[in-house]
């Protein structure tokens, strides 16, 4: 095996075995939040919703990548290239926007009752089923391209002029309007929402600088104590974090995607593409370390979890003495 295909497969082997169960964690914590209490707080939904799209992610581009690039099993021909692409196209940008939606409700929780964004926040609550449809239909059509234009590697006779290497699939576009088309399309839907988030994010720090002035300022007057914070605050603060993250990452990504659609050539290697991959996975499989290092509700059922397990094989283990 090449040395260059077994660090590519170490990498990606990397992202899988932080991502998979990290990921599968945040989804089982919220099932059993959701068995327990039978709802989810328009917040957990939406993280939920997060971490199913961030597995898809990390379960079928990286996982396939490495059965593939330690040749444990040949996957990729032109329609296995089509699935695997639109499936990874599609919930990466639904993890982008899941981002979003969740940085834009969790502003709106900060806003004081009464007002029209506090009336906005519960509208989207309200609505979050019709939002989570909306975001599948818009990423699927937007998607859609991948379907049309990828090709299993051993179909590709010659290198086109408007074609992008993965390794073992290839993306080869009609005419180099289309490619751009399609490149520009992609950014955009980034992008987007990647300023709104920002946005928002901006607006919590602000709100949490306020708040920690305005605590400082009685804890002076009144001699000290009072607590900081709360469930908001701490979930303020985890929000800006997640999209911090998602900025670092998805901001390489995208500029390693604008530099593939300015090349005039089909790369012999693969490179670019495997980081822009590496990147946008990366943020699939760290998100669930944070959402599991500042989310109570999800480290809490997890705790408990993890803490049956030797009870259970305690008082097994006593009735058959």
């Amino acid at each position: 095996m090449p040395s260059e295909e077994f660090v590519r497969g170490m990498l990606y082997l990397s992202l899988t075995i932080v991502g998979v169960p990290g990921n599968s964690a945040v989804i089982l914590a919220f099932l059993l939040l959701l068995h327990q209490e039978n709802r989810l707080l328009p917040a957990d939904a939406i993280v939920l919703h997060l971490a199913c799209a961030n597995l898809l992610v990390v379960g079928v581009r990286c996982l396939l990548e490495v059965l593939a690039s330690f040749r444990l099993a040949s996957i990729f021909g032109d329609v296995s290239c089509k699935a695997v692409i639109f499936v990874y196209r599609t919930s990466r940008s639904l993890s982008i926007w899941l981002t979003f939606i969740l940085s834009a409700y969790q502003c709106l929780s900060i806003a004081p009752p009464g007002s029209h964004w506090a009336s906005a926040r519960a509208w989207v609550a309200n609505y979050l089923g019709f939002v989570f449809l909306f975001l599948w239909l818009l990423n699927t059509c937007m998607s859609s391209a991948a379907i049309l234009f990828s090709f299993g590697r051993q179909n590709n006779s010659s290198l086109t002029s408007h074609g992008i290497n993965v390794e073992f699939c290839y993306v080869r576009f009609p005419s180099k309007l289309s490619k751009e088309a399609n490149g520009a399309a992609q950014v955009g839907r980034d992008v987007v929402p990647m300023a709104l988030m920002t946005l928002a994010s901006l607006i919590i720090l602000v709100f949490l600088y306020k708040h920690s002035q305005q605590v400082k300022g009685l804890r002076s007057s009144s001699g000290g104590g009072g607590g900081g914070g709360g469930a908001e605050q701490r979930a303020a603060k985890a929000v800006v974090a997640l999209v911090t993250l998602y900025v670092v990452l998805y901001g390489v990504d995208n500029g390693l995607w604008v530099y593939t659609l300015t090349v005039r050539q089909t790369m012999n290697s693969s490179l670019i593409s495997d980081l822009r991959i590496f990147f946008s996975s990366l943020y699939a499989a760290l998100s669930p370390m944070v959402i599991i290092a500042s989310n109570r509700k999800v480290n809490g059922r997890l705790r408990c979890v993890v803490q049956e397990k030797p009870v259970q094989e305690k008082a097994t283990s006593l009735s058959t003495m």
